[in-house]
């Protein structure tokens, strides 16, 4: 393939190599096999919608990263990953969906042949890709082996985003912005939800500054009125009506790498328990930024925002973000840091948050959001800029009498 399809560099490909065979010499492994296919475009670029069948990469502490999958998909390493010829080793479509074989039978024989019989070999346990019976697969072809747990060993090497990553966030900040943006500007009484929804999604792809948008790990959420109660509703093909409020929970993407960001509007005039709740979240929000500093712990960004909000009376959740970046359905965050008051881990430079303090009342909801930086000194940088506010429309239609 051409390097200029490649997303990133070799000599940030050999950075996060170095990570995660370090993180895997710790947990005394002599082999990865991860099937998550956001850590496999993170270590080798491969990116093709091929997750539904198992695929994975092979990792030791020597030579490239052994990519294995179905062998339709063969070309689609070639065209998308940094990796050799040699490092390429499907399998035939006989395995897929057979009642007779099993692709981890083929994937262990791979092992072997590369001399991992006997190996302490880790494995993604907790993961959406890798299923029960790939795991007693695994253990009855493998006996001499020693199959163990290393979910997320990956990921946690993922949290400190480089500068080239964090360049493609940005990129992603101002697709979400013109999504965001696009959607309240809008919505407006009489609006279909699917036709506002697909606005949305011709935002999402067109893209914004010249560079194009990829697909969303996470379909637009954008419930309204009593639906809005619940977070993590989609779309239908009803009205937008007066007197209701619709948030958009949405991500720009570039290159697989997300920046979420959530506003809310309101047509007509907002009742005074949301308007305290929005103060309330405002102050929270903008005091969890201020917490978020190097140095201190994700716990701290959690805290800052409780006092604002318990003040209001109102109940925080137990979890008000996430660590940010490369993902694949159907998830965007990183499962691996949360802001929450028992999470200690310690805020570095690089990492990168969806500070998410949403409110979900019983009969309306209200989203507010950033996605954050942590920066070498001071605050935490907002990757975009659109007003932390409830936004407050007309409750008629453009035009109406």
């Amino acid at each position: 393939m051409s390097p200029n399809a490649i997303p990133f560099t070799p000599r940030e490909y050999q950075r996060r190599l170095a990570l995660t065979r370090q993180a895997m010499a710790a947990a005394g492994l002599d082999a990865l096999f991860i099937e998550d296919p956001s850590n496999m475009a993170w270590l080798t670029g491969y990116d093709g919608w091929s997750y539904y069948v198992h695929q994975g990469v092979i990792l030791t502490q020597e030579g490239e990263p052994v990519w294995w999958g179905r062998n339709m998909d063969a070309n689609g390493a070639r065209r998308t990953a940094w990796i050799g010829e040699d490092a390429i080793r499907p399998y035939g479509d006989e395995y897929v969906q057979s009642t007779t074989r099993h692709p981890m039978q083929h994937l262990a024989a791979l092992l072997k042949d590369l001399g991992f019989e006997s190996a302490r070999i880790g494995v993604e346990m907790e993961n959406y890709y890798f299923s029960a019976k790939a795991y007693t697969t695994l253990l009855a072809e493998l006996p001499q082996a020693e199959i163990v747990d290393a979910t997320a060993l990956v990921n946690w090497q993922r949290a400190v985003k480089s500068d080239e990553e964090i360049a493609f966030m940005r990129r992603a900040a101002r697709i979400a912005e013109k999504m965001v943006g696009g959607a309240i500007e809008r919505a407006e009484p009489g609006l279909k939800k699917n036709e506002l929804v697909a606005s949305i999604y011709q935002d999402a792809l067109i893209g914004a500054d010249g560079h194009w948008g990829d697909y969303p790990a996470i379909v637009p959420m954008c419930p309204s009125g009593a639906d809005a109660s619940a977070p993590h509703l989609t779309w239908d093909g009803s009205e937008l009506q007066a007197g209701e409020c619709t948030f958009f929970e949405l991500a720009g993407v570039y290159r697989r790498y997300h920046t979420p960001f959530c506003r809310t509007v309101f047509l007509g005039t907002p009742p005074d328990d949301m308007k305290r709740a929005e103060a309330a979240l405002v102050e929270g929000l903008e005091a969890g930024i201020d917490a978020a500093r190097a140095g201190n712990q994700a716990r701290d960004i959690a805290n800052a925002l409780a006092g604002p909000l318990e003040r209001a009376g109102i109940e925080r959740g137990a979890r008000c973000g996430y660590s940010i970046g490369l993902s694949y359905p159907p998830d965007w965050g990183e499962r691996t840091v949360s802001l929450r008051d028992e999470d200690e881990t310690v805020l570095q430079p690089g990492m990168c948050f969806h500070f998410m303090p949403g409110i979900w009342s019983d009969g309306w909801g209200l989203e507010i959001t950033e996605p954050i930086l942590i920066t070498e000194s001071g605050p935490a940088q907002p990757f975009c800029s659109l007003p932390r506010q409830l936004f407050v429309k007309p409750g008629t239609m453009a035009g109406a009498a």
